[in-house]
C-alpha cells in the first residue's frame, strides 16, 4: 500500500508582506510535519504538510516591509496541483491595490480548496475577490474599520484574533497568523500536537483576550474650540470626581441638553461614552506604567471600587486588569 499523502498548503504572498506574517505560519506548518514525521505512525503521515510558498510577484521576489527579500517557490499561476488549505499574506499597500486578476484566481480556487483563508491585510485580497461578502472577518484592529467601510458586505470583527466562516479564515495581524495557524493544526491533528508546537515556539496555544487589549485607544476627534479642548484637559485632570453631565455643562455655562448635543459634535461621542474611554485609558496606563494597586488605581480614575473598575476593563479591553498589567507592565512586579 502506497504511502497517504501529505496535506498541500499554500502560503500566497502578496508584496511588500510584514514577514512575519508569513514566516510565523510557516513555522508553525513545519514544526507540525516535524513532530508527525517523529511520531512515525500512519495517521500522522496522512495528516502531514508540504508548504508551497506563492507570490503574486512574476519575478518570485517576495519584498518584506522591513527591507528583507524572500524568494518564492513559484508564482501562484503556476500551481497545478490540488490544494488542501490557501491562506492569503499582504501588506500595508494591499487596502489600496486590487488586481483582478489574482481576484479571479482566488474565486477559481475558493470551491476547490478545503480551507482558504488570510493573515492580517491578506483579508483585504479576499474581500476583493467577494469571498467575504455576507460573512464574519477579522484583520488588525489598526485596519478593521477600513475594512468595513470598503467593504460594508462584510461583518467585521475587531476584536477576535482569528475567526472561522464555514471554511473561510480569517486572521489578526502579525502573531496573530500563528494563532489561527495553530488553529488550523489542532483542526487537524489535534490539540496534543498543536499544543507541543506552542511549546516550542513560547506562545500560547490560545491567548487570552483579543485584539482590544493590544489596539491604540480610540481617540476622540479633537475639538474644533478651544473652550471644549480645555474641558477636554480638566476632564483628563479630574477623572476621580463624579463627572455628570450637569457638572461638566454648568462648567461650560451651558444646559445639559445643549452640552451633551455640542459636545458630541466636538469628540464624536456622548459624554458618557467619552469619559468611560477616558478613564479606561488612565487605568491602561497606570497599569502599563507605574506600580500602583488596583485599589488606588480604581479611586484615581473615577470608578467606585475594583469590581467596578474590573468589569468595565474587562468589557472595554477584554481582558481583566491583573491580565493587562502581567502582559505589558513596564514596571517590576511588586512581590505577592
Amino acid at each position: 500500500m502506497s504511502a497517504p499523502s501529505s496535506r498541500h498548503v499554500v502560503l500566497l504572498a502578496v508584496p511588500p508582506i510584514v514577514e512575519l506574517d508569513l514566516i510565523g505560519p510557516l513555522n508553525v506548518f513545519q514544526e507540525a510535519t516535524r513532530l508527525s514525521a517523529a511520531q512515525g505512525d500512519r495517521v500522522s503521515r496522512t495528516a502531514a504538510y508540504r508548504v508551497t510558498v506563492a507570490t503574486a510577484s512574476k519575478d518570485r521576489v517576495i519584498a518584506g516591509e522591513s527591507d528583507i527579500q524572500l524568494i518564492a517557490h513559484r508564482h501562484y499561476s503556476e500551481l497545478k496541483e490540488p490544494i488542501d488549505t490557501l491562506l492569503v499574506i499582504g501588506g500595508t499597500g494591499i487596502s489600496k491595490h486590487s488586481d483582478p486578476i489574482l481576484s479571479e484566481w482566488l474565486r477559481s480556487q475558493a470551491p476547490r480548496t478545503r480551507r482558504l483563508g488570510s493573515v492580517c491585510l491578506g483579508a483585504f485580497c479576499l474581500a476583493a475577490a467577494g469571498l467575504l461578502n455576507g460573512r464574519r472577518a477579522a484583520t488588525h484592529w489598526r485596519w478593521a474599520e477600513e475594512l468595513r467601510k470598503s467593504y460594508p458586505q462584510i461583518e467585521v470583527d475587531p476584536e477576535r484574533i482569528w475567526v472561522k466562516d464555514g471554511a473561510i479564515y480569517t486572521s489578526a495581524g502579525v502573531t496573530a497568523g500563528i494563532d489561527l495557524t495553530l488553529a488550523l493544526v489542532e483542526e487537524d491533528l489535534g490539540s496534543r500536537v498543536a499544543l507541543q508546537i506552542a511549546r516550542m515556539l513560547v506562545v500560547f496555544l490560545k491567548r487570552p483576550g483579543g485584539q482590544r487589549q493590544f489596539s491604540a485607544p480610540l481617540a476622540a476627534q479633537t475639538p474644533s474650540t478651544k473652550s471644549f479642548a480645555d474641558l477636554i484637559a480638566w476632564i483628563a485632570e479630574n477623572l476621580h470626581r463624579a463627572l455628570s453631565v450637569e457638572l461638566l455643562a454648568e462648567r461650560m455655562s451651558m444646559s445639559p441638553r445643549n452640552f451633551a448635543r455640542v459636545f458630541r459634535a466636538e469628540t464624536g461621542a456622548t459624554p458618557a461614552t467619552y469619559i468611560r474611554r477616558a478613564r479606561i485609558e488612565a487605568v491602561r496606563a497606570l497599569l502599563e506604567q507605574s506600580r500602583r494597586g488596583v485599589e488606588d488605581i480604581a479611586g484615581r480614575c473615577g470608578f467606585g471600587d475594583v469590581e467596578a473598575m474590573r468589569r468595565a476593563f474587562l468589557s472595554d479591553v477584554g481582558v481583566t486588569p491583573g491580565q493587562y498589567r502581567e502582559t505589558f507592565s513596564t514596571e517590576r512586579k511588586r512581590p505577592a
